[in-house]
This record gives structure tokens, C-alpha cells and sequence, in this order.
């Protein structure tokens, strides 16, 4: 064994055997580190939302985990944001498979349109934007929310050819509009402009599907995504969720299973 390193070291330099990658550069080469894998699963039976029946149903699919966990961090951040602001009462989720487009949208508080003093930049860039930032190291802090590493929503920029975040706050009296493409690089500089209206928080973002070996959002994926809507209907109070523009027929846990024991029978 110690012959054939030997061997395969002396045909390789230092540089080539020991590399320094950037963080971004790191997550791209090792996607299954950091959201799972990027192939295709054989195929296996999963709850899912059928939209002829308008019904959960269990079936076969195949789909890639990765692609579903970028879209299920964008979905949980903006349920998260019930515990930040208690009168929030709608999600918008829209999945357009021939624009290859999704988007998520929130009406509870906006993310803080201010710069941040030691970064200089603004926060929901830092947030949004810019690797190992989060508001959830505290580690004294009664933890109620889905984040925790610093990566989160940035994940999904990571992934996708292009980005956008908006968000809107009248505490600041700022609203807020960046957009990155190729793999979280800034497209230009953010457009700051003023509140109005009520608060919101909307990431619409076009996965980079070339990185999870796909050439469209295909059926499998796309039921698996409505049925996670129905998730989020399920456990976050008080929020009405909307899937391309139709509500969701589901509040609260108690009719969340009383939905699935339906759909069984």
C-alpha cells in the first residue's frame, strides 16, 4: 500500500497532492457535504401532492436530494419568520417548471435594511449572500428556528444561475433588491429604495440544474415540492400558504392529519 502512494505521490507535486479551496469553492465540489446528494435516488415510495386529485397520495419517484433540500431551505427560513413576527399570516410559494422558477414569499417582518458596521455591507446581503453568517450562534438562546451553520438560504444561492432576495421594512423605511448569478457572484450593486406598503421577504431563485444533472424541474420533484407546502400549512399557525396562487386547504396540524388520513382511506 505504502509503494503505491509512494508512486502515485512522486508522479504529483506538492501543489497538485495539497490544495486550499475557497468555501465557495468547496461546496461546489463536494455538494453532498453540505445539501445531500446530486443524484438521481432509485426509485422509492413517498408521500406527494397530486394536483388532478387534490390529494396526498404515495407513490414511486425518483428525484435529486439536493435540489429538494436548496428549495426546502428557502421554504423553512420563510416559515421561520412566524417566530420573529407573530402577525405574519401568508407564505406564497410559485413553482413554474417551464421558467424553471421558483419563488417564496412572506409577509412578516423584513430583514433590517441597514449596513452592517464591521462586514460594510448591507444585512440582507450578509444574510443572503455571504458565506458563515447567521443570527444563530447565540448559544444561550432558547432555539426555535431551523438555521444554525451559517449556510441556510445561502445554499440555495449557491446553487442556482440566478437569485434574487426583496425584502421590505417600514422599521427602516427601506426597501431592499439584490440579485446574484452564477453561483452566488453579484450581478451589480443592490437597489435601495423606500417602504411602502407592508413588510415582505421574496427569494425567487432559477436552480442550476446542470449541477444536480437535470435539464428541467421534471414531475417527481415538483409533487414532492407542493407536498412539503402542505407541511409548512400543517405546522406554522395562523399562516394561510399559497401554492401558485391557490391556497392551501389545510390549517393547522389537526387538519394537516386529518388530510393525510383521508387521502389513505
Amino acid at each position: 500500500m505504502s509503494s503505491v502512494l509512494q508512486d502515485v505521490t512522486s508522479e504529483l507535486n506538492i501543489e497538485q497532492i495539497y490544495q486550499k479551496k475557497s468555501q465557495l469553492e468547496h461546496i461546489l465540489l463536494h455538494p453532498d457535504t453540505y445539501v445531500g446528494s446530486v443524484e438521481y435516488t432509485d426509485r422509492e415510495v413517498q408521500w406527494v401532492y397530486d394536483a388532478e386529485k387534490e390529494s396526498i397520495v404515495q407513490r414511486e419517484i425518483s428525484y435529486v436530494p439536493a435540489l429538494y433540500k436548496i428549495f426546502d431551505e428557502i421554504l423553512v427560513n420563510a416559515a421561520d419568520n412566524k417566530q420573529r413576527d407573530p402577525k405574519m399570516d401568508k407564505i406564497r410559494i410559485n413553482i413554474d417548471k417551464e421558467r424553471n422558477e421558483i419563488s417564496v414569499y412572506n409577509n412578516g417582518k423584513g430583514v433590517p435594511v441597514v449596513m452592517h458596521k464591521e462586514e460594510k455591507l448591507y444585512l440582507p446581503e450578509l444574510i443572503f449572500g455571504t458565506l458563515l453568517t447567521s443570527s444563530n450562534y447565540i448559544d444561550d438562546e432558547k432555539k426555535v428556528t431551523g438555521g444554525r451553520n451559517g449556510f441556510g438560504a445561502k445554499l440555495c444561492n449557491v446553487f442556482s444561475s440566478k437569485f434574487t432576495l426583496e425584502t421590505s421594512t417600514k422599521a427602516y423605511g427601506k426597501r431592499f433588491k439584490q440579485t446574484w448569478k452564477d453561483n452566488m457572484a453579484k450581478d451589480k450593486d443592490c437597489d435601495i429604495s423606500k417602504a411602502t406598503g407592508e413588510d415582505f421577504t421574496k427569494v425567487t431563485f432559477t436552480p442550476d440544474l446542470a449541477k444536480f444533472k437535470m435539464t428541467q424541474l421534471d414531475d417527481d420533484i415538483i409533487v414532492l415540492m407542493y407536498r412539503r407546502a402542505f407541511d409548512i400549512a400543517g405546522y406554522t399557525k395562523d399562516v394561510k400558504v399559497f401554492l401558485n396562487e391557490k391556497e392551501v386547504p389545510v390549517h393547522g396540524f389537526k387538519q394537516y392529519v386529518e388530510f393525510y388520513m383521508k387521502s389513505s382511506t
